[in-house]
């Protein structure tokens, strides 16, 4: 191709429950990467892969963006695996830098990570091992731990051992001990919420468990902290820094999937309404979580602030933060003065590095 111009592999969809979530992502970053400065240095080329993990074409792919479609036929799942990559070979010779917009197991978890690295092509986010700690919770709060960073009490349970009556009388006695009610039941690799349930008693924590074992095999337990959520914003490799720090408010419960992805069921506060102490040791505390785990290029880090004790709990690093209309991450740069665009094309400037 007779152009200077990167060709920028936007993937989105994948197999995973976060599925329209990716998609909503990707329409934002699609749109950024085509207004005015930047149609002059990339060109988008979007890339979907649909449930069954196979990859569409361009022209396909910016259908299901924009035309709205969702019936592109789905490759067989009874057949090879082999064929869901059939335009594979012709994207990795046509795309200069991946840009991946995709949540959940498969897409941030390190498995397409290590396929891009695989290419030799340089991608937007977090390399394998961030990507992969990022997005197991028990990992990712076990290295928490072992570098003394705040976080609130938990523990973990392995589902294969849950028709185990002495195994799950110790996991109820431990949650009364450590954690106590109400608790959160969470799958260890689920991001957007999915899985998540809040126990008030014995019965409902058994219940979460059985619920969130659907998704995953491994999963967590967390004491429930009356405190603000908060966010902040991370961003760069060699050099990274952080946004302003954010604030979601909310009328449910706890923050869940609808709360999240439903407009009008949440608010967002930026920059949130805090002492510069506290603000400071939130900023320097995300720096902190992403350098844990190796996360770079763009993080967005959630913490719990309990406002009667002045203490900040550290929740999660998301190595892949959602771009919809929504979405804490970019409202948090453009806060801090990087518009959408302008981040978009330092995502992928950082990508070279």
């Amino acid at each position: 191709m007779s152009t200077n111009k990167l060709i920028i592999g936007l993937v989105f969809g994948g197999k995973s429950r976060e599925h329209d979530v990716s998609i909503k992502s990707a329409k934002t970053i699609f749109n950024a990467l085509n207004h005015l400065e930047n149609k002059k240095r990339f060109i988008a080329r979007p890339i979907y892969i649909d449930k069954s993990g196979f990859w569409h074409d361009y022209e396909s792919s910016e259908s299901i963006l924009f035309k709205e479609k969702k019936n592109l036929p789905i490759a067989d799942k009874k057949v090879n695996l082999i064929k869901n990559f059939t335009n594979l070979p012709k994207l990795i010779e046509d795309i200069d830098i991946w840009f991946p917009s995709l949540h959940g197991p498969n897409g941030e978890d390190g498995v397409i990570q290590g396929l891009f690295k695989l290419t030799g092509k340089p991608f937007v986010g977090s390399g394998v091992l961030g990507s992969a700690l990022g997005m197991d919770k028990i990992a990712m709060k076990t290295v928490f731990k072992s570098y003394n960073l705040p976080q609130v009490p938990y523990i973990s349970l392995d589902t294969n051992n849950i028709n185990d009556s002495s195994y799950m009388k110790s996991i109820i006695e431990e949650t009364n001990k450590i954690i106590n009610y109400p608790c959160f039941i969470k799958p260890a690799n689920l991001g957007s919420s999915v899985g998540i349930t809040k126990a008030y008693t014995k019965d409902e924590l058994l219940k979460g468990i059985d619920q969130a074992s659907f998704y995953d095999d491994r999963l967590i337990i967390e004491k429930n902290i009356i405190g603000r959520e908060l966010e902040c914003g991370v961003l760069g490799k060699s050099i990274m820094k952080t946004s302003v720090v954010g604030e979601v408010k909310f009328d449910s419960d706890w923050y869940n999937y609808e709360t999240k992805y439903t407009e009008g069921l949440s608010k967002t506060i930026i920059p949130a309404d805090l002492n510069i102490k506290i603000s400071n040791e939130i900023k320097l505390l995300s720096l902190e979580a992403c350098k844990a785990i190796n996360a770079y290029g763009l993080a967005r880090v959630d913490f719990f602030y309990e406002e009667n004790t002045q203490k900040v709990y550290l929740n999660e690093v998301n190595t892949l933060p959602g771009f919809t209309n929504t979405s804490m991450y970019p409202m948090l740069w453009q806060s801090s003065g990087l518009k959408l665009e302008k981040l978009v094309a330092s995502l992928l400037d950082i990508a070279r590095e």
